[in-house]
């Protein structure tokens, strides 16, 4: 059977896409006998398993008895109303999406409905098209949400991996790997491109190892000049340069026992591989202006996102280190390789911020999605988890639309995605709205650094504080790799 394009952009059957043998179910709550049985002749020719019920007391005992994908709930219902009665389903079952339906559409109705949880709100007659549509949209973003729980459960059952979300096959065999070897004393190399999660999976191997116990800590080693990054891994006496006022343990005494791991290695200078290298092969090694050696048991987990061995070709990476770090080597796909993994990691991102901002549950409209799936990501996870971010932090409802997305993903402009927002706009609006937004699209690409970012825009850090405050932009803590 030829393949389709659902409403989230999935590949599906042609079948699943217009609802036959999907095995989806729905729940029409309704007094109403002529719409009851127009709906469940409409949607039972789909292909969905439909059940009646002609009151809230009705239908709330069959959904104690039975699993639905969708509620159909009227508004008007004798006793308790579509209104009272959803919050109780809610309750029930905090995920199971609610289409409203009515005859008596009003705006109060409409914003009450949403921020108790509807899914949607459509009004009578309806066009059988478009609540198809609805139902179906909202049928499969509920089986993705339920698909990336599952996934967490089965990766935190089977892997104890958290945060780390994938379905595709190529990151199965990632965490294949990284199960693999993580109960190994074995030195990892990562390789992948900037923001594919290289922290993220070194925690994993950390975590399901023998040292979970003990810390993980970790470095960027190209954040840093030469000295202070020597001081900084080994430590130094007293008096060993000019600012030691006083001794100080280095990060390799820190993490004895457990994890160390060395981010953007191959931008470390020769020096400082020579005395990694030591400390691979003899575990030892002293403190900057010391004399006595110190003795540890350090695993090593190194990250970059360069080609080691054309860095050793070229002469900028010691062979021998190369080889040392290069015994086991976890390759991370970009995310352009593994699009099937975007709608999970969207949700999960989704989730994350809607929890870390207080706000209700947020989705991705179709459109947005779409755009999401179709764009190249050249940062990878971190720009599509700051993209998310970003729309859940501007928006005002539970639906976040391709306009709340950067412009360089969806390919509109901020003045069209404005306008199309609110055509209603005034130039006042419209340029305080694309200053809201560039200030928020430099934030995000300077990590949330004030200080970077008024440097990139060429002004004092007090201006753009000004600017930040005067157009309530929340400042988000630094991104993870």
């Amino acid at each position: 059977m030829p393949e389709v394009e659902s409403p989230l952009n999935f590949p599906i059957s042609a079948s699943t896409a217009n609802g036959n043998s999907s095995g989806a179910s729905i729940l029409v709550i309704d007094d109403e006998a002529g719409i009851r049985e127009s709906l469940e002749v409409l949607l039972s020719f789909e292909g969905y398993s439909v059940r009646l019920a002609v009151d809230g007391e009705e239908g709330l005992k069959t959904l104690d008895m039975e699993t639905f994908d969708l509620v159909l709930l009227d508004l008007a219902l004798p006793g308790q109303s579509g209104l009272e009665l959803l919050p109780q389903i809610k309750e029930r079952l905090p995920e199971l999406p609610v289409i409203m339906i009515t005859a008596y559409g009003t705006v109060d109705n409409v914003v009450e409905a949403i921020r108790a949880g509807a899914e949607n709100f459509v009004q009578k007659p309806w066009d059988n098209e478009k609540l198809l549509a609805d139902i179906r949209s909202a049928i499969a973003r509920h089986r993705a949400e339920e698909e990336n729980l599952q996934l967490k459960r089965t990766l935190k059952q089977r892997y104890n991996f958290s945060n780390i979300v994938g379905k595709s096959e190529i990151m199965l065999k990632v965490f294949d790997l990284v199960a693999q070897v993580a109960p190994s004393r074995s030195t990892v190399l990562i390789q992948g491109e900037s923001g594919t999660g290289k922290e993220l999976i070194a925690k994993a191997i950390h975590a399901n190892s023998p040292r979970k116990d003990k810390p993980f800590v970790p470095i960027n080693t190209g954040a840093m000049p030469s000295e202070l990054l020597e001081s900084t891994l080994f430590g130094h006496v007293k008096g060993a340069f000019t600012s030691a006022v006083a001794s100080k343990k280095g990060l390799f005494e820190v993490a004895n026992g457990g994890t160390l791991f060395l981010d953007e290695i191959a931008t470390m200078g020769m020096d400082t591989q020579a005395k990694i290298l030591r400390v691979l092969q003899d575990k030892r090694f002293m403190h900057l202006g010391g004399i006595a050696e110190i003795q540890v048991d350090v695993r090593i987990i190194a990250a970059t996102n360069v080609d080691l061995r054309q860095e050793v070709r070229e002469g900028r990476f010691r062979e021998d280190l190369f080889y040392r770090l290069n015994v086991i080597t976890v390759d991370l796909p970009p995310l352009r390789a593994r699009r099937e993994d975007i709608p999970l990691l969207s949700q999960h991102f989704l989730e994350f911020y809607a929890n870390e901002n207080s706000l209700s549950p947020r989705k991705l409209s179709a459109d947005a999605l779409r755009a999401l799936m179709d764009y190249e990501w050249p940062g990878n996870v971190r720009e599509l988890e700051n993209s998310i971010e970003r729309g859940v932090v501007l928006s005002h409802g539970p639906i976040i639309g391709s306009d709340l997305l950067p412009g360089h993903i969806t390919g509109r402009s901020f003045q069209d995605a404005l306008l199309e927002h609110n055509p209603n706009a005034s130039l006042f609006d419209i340029l305080e709205d694309i200053e809201r937004r560039i200030i928020i699209e430099k934030l995000e690409r300077a990590n949330w650094n004030q200080t970077d970012a008024a440097e990139q825009f060429h002004i004092p850090l007090s201006t753009l504080n000004q600017k930040i405050k005067r157009l309530n932009i929340e400042i988000r803590k630094k991104g993870r790799d």
